[in-house]
């Protein structure tokens, strides 16, 4: 018996579909894809040191940004109020929030009065009630970080304290109602 041995030839690989679907495929993949963005916000604590006894440095006074259930207030130095801002009622859906522009300018103008006493500061204390919500607060921070301003026919974002430090607020008084209805 004679066997016969075939030879098998291998067959090329036809790769070109598997190309086009690649070059259709991935840009479409990346058009869709969602890039998400996060931000990391460096925050410190407040300095025990700077509270410690009398402090008659201006440089070294704490400007502070406590939010109260009622109204935002500014104190500075720490404990002096210097401004308060009552709540605001939302044109959209009538309810009380926190007027986080009114602050913006209160900060730019607390920042400028300070430059023109030769004092650059750039940090900030914020103080809020345990029952703050987590949206108020990082509200508060962006807006006491930076401001938008026009320069050279451009939006950008301008310096106002970018060192953030938080800290509990005493609470409040007796007989003052929070933000929502809640006690």
């Amino acid at each position: 018996m004679r066997h016969r041995r075939f030879r098998q030839q291998e067959a090329d690989l036809d790769i070109t579909s598997f190309m086009n679907l690649m070059i259709i495929l991935v840009p479409v993949l990346l058009m869709s894809m969602v890039f998400s963005h996060i931000t990391v916000l460096d925050l410190k604590l407040p300095d025990l040191a700077s509270n410690s006894g009398p402090n008659k440095d201006p440089k070294n006074e704490l400007l502070e940004l406590v939010i109260e259930p009622n109204e935002l207030v500014i104190n500075y130095p720490a404990g002096a109020p210097l401004k308060r801002i009552p709540l605001k009622e939302n044109d959209d859906t009538g309810a009380q929030e926190y007027d986080f522009k009114t602050l913006s300018v209160v900060l730019q103008e607390v920042k400028r009065l300070l430059r023109e006493k030769g004092i650059d500061k750039k940090d900030i204390l914020i103080l809020s009630q345990q029952d703050t919500d987590y949206q108020t607060i990082v509200r508060a921070m962006d807006t006491v970080r930076s401001f938008k301003a026009v320069v050279a026919a451009s939006v950008v974002d301008a310096e106002l304290f970018p060192q953030v430090s938080l800290g509990d607020a005493p609470p409040p008084v007796q007989g003052t109602s929070t933000v929502g209805g809640k006690q």
